[in-house]
Parts: C-alpha cells; sequence; structure tokens
C-alpha cells in the first residue's frame, strides 16, 4: 500500500490526520478520544476560533512577507472591520510581532528554514510534525509560542502540581516528540527552544531552553497513553468520551441520575 504523501498543503487535511498521529491530536485525544474519532470520521467539525486565526496571522509573520500578506488577504473579514481597521486582537498581535522582531536574539533563535514537515515513527506508529523554525548549522529548532503572561501558574493533573504555561500546554512534550523525529531525519540531536511572547501591554518575551532529562518522562507519558488512542482511531475499541466537551454535550444521552456531589468532580 502507498504511503499518503504528505505536504504543506494537505499537512492539516483530515486524510493526513486518519494516516498519521501528531502532537496536537496526541494531546486533543488525551483530553477526549471520543472527539478526536468524531473529527475524523467527518462526524465532528471543531468549530475555528479567533485565538486560532491569530496564532496562525502572528506565525505568518515570522515565515515570509509573502506568507503573511497571502494570509491578511484571505482573512481580511475577520482582520479588518468595517471602517478599514485592524480588531483589536490582531492589534494586539501586530505588537507581539513587533516585540519579537525588535529584538535581535529572538530573531537570532528563528532564523532557519521555516514550516519544515518531517515524519517518522514513535512506539510502532508513524508521526508528522512541522517545525516552526530549524537551523542545520547550529542543530537547532525553535518554536514561537504565545501565552498570557510568561510566570501565570496552572494546576496540572499530569504533574500534580501548578506548573508554567510551557507544561501546562504540553510544549515539552511537543519538543521530546519534535526532537525524536528530527533525530531520525538528520541523525542528530537538536536543540529545542521556545520563543514566547505575552499578550499583555506591552508585551512581554523570553527564550525558553529544555533541560534534556524532561523528555524521558514526556517520551514514557506518550508511550503509556498512546495504544488507547490508536485503538480507538482503528475502531478497536468505543473511544473514551470525557462528557464536558461539545462533542460530548451534543452527543449525550443519559441513563442515570447522580448525587449532586458529583458535579464539581
Amino acid at each position: 500500500m502507498q504511503m499518503f504523501q504528505l505536504n504543506s498543503q494537505n499537512y492539516h487535511s483530515n486524510e493526513a490526520n486518519q494516516h498519521y498521529m501528531s502532537v496536537s491530536q496526541f494531546k486533543s485525544a488525551i483530553e477526549c478520544e471520543a472527539s478526536v474519532i468524531a473529527e475524523l470520521k467527518g462526524e465532528h467539525e471543531r468549530p475555528s476560533s479567533l485565538a486560532l486565526t491569530v496564532g496562525s496571522y502572528t506565525h505568518s509573520a515570522f515565515e515570509s512577507e509573502q506568507v503573511f500578506d497571502e494570509f491578511v488577504e484571505e482573512n481580511r473579514g475577520i482582520i479588518f472591520n468595517t471602517r478599514g481597521g485592524k480588531y483589536a486582537d490582531f492589534k494586539q498581535a501586530d505588537s507581539m510581532i513587533e516585540t519579537i522582531k525588535n529584538d535581535r536574539f529572538a530573531m537570532f533563535a528563528l532564523e532557519g528554514e521555516k514550516e519544515v514537515i518531517y515524519t517518522g515513527e514513535l512506539f510502532g506508529v508513524q508521526w508528522k510534525i512541522k517545525v516552526d523554525a530549524i537551523n542545520h548549522d547550529r542543530k537547532t529548532f525553535t518554536d514561537l509560542k504565545t501565552t498570557q503572561s510568561l510566570s501565570k501558574r496552572y494546576w496540572s493533573d499530569k504533574y500534580s502540581k501548578y506548573v508554567s504555561f510551557v507544561e501546562a500546554y504540553d510544549y515539552v512534550l511537543q519538543m521530546a516528540i519534535y526532537r525524536e523525529i528530527i533525530y531520525q531525519n538528520t541523525g542528530a540531536y537538536y536543540v529545542p527552544y521556545i520563543v514566547a511572547v505575552t499578550k499583555e501591554t506591552p508585551p512581554d518575551k523570553a527564550i525558553l531552553h529544555f533541560d534534556e532529562s524532561r523528555f524521558e518522562f514526556e517520551l514514557e507519558y506518550t508511550k503509556e497513553r498512546l495504544p488507547s488512542i490508536i485503538s480507538a482511531k482503528l475502531g478497536n475499541k468505543d473511544p473514551k468520551r470525557c462528557e464536558v466537551c461539545e462533542y460530548c454535550r451534543a452527543t449525550k444521552q443519559l441513563n442515570n441520575t447522580f448525587e449532586i456531589e458529583f458535579l464539581l468532580k
């Protein structure tokens, strides 16, 4: 059977997601397998969000001027109001973009080939990744992340403690997976970095690196949780429902009662 030919045009397509696991698919399935499987079957479509569009807008600004201009043209109705000015979220994004572009060290960290696609196998599963910026001379790769605040704390059931936004949104796991797939394609372990910029006024910024000891836990966590997701994806078992997401609320069927104490669980 011929392997699906992955490229920049079909990278985010449903067909590509059926053939490959990705970090975003894995993270979504950890939250709710049922929602992810319904999306893959075409039975549920995740609504587009303004936050996602603003994030794509910000990322495109660092890919190339042409990509940015094309993105703006394709999304003019979302970016600009009837008076021709930009909506507040995109004005804020412009401020974040300028904050990074005016910082020589941040731009140095983002130097390299942009939006590079790699595939590989981890734990018997085919994965796809798209790297924001990879520098083969320095053997580094960098991801651009936006966040509310650099110092905000989040409770994490996964780590059983308060953590930073990097851990809360599984960016350490992302870097661990990317690092392994890049190794399979280059024969070298590249060093990951995050260029972070906040949605504050004015935006704050930081360049973050990782102690390599963090990656072993993330890979073990992935290895442990992956079989259930793949089994559901292959149709070998019913996917787990979270009963709180949009898909689960829309498809919920009641079959019992529960005591009011469980409303807060």
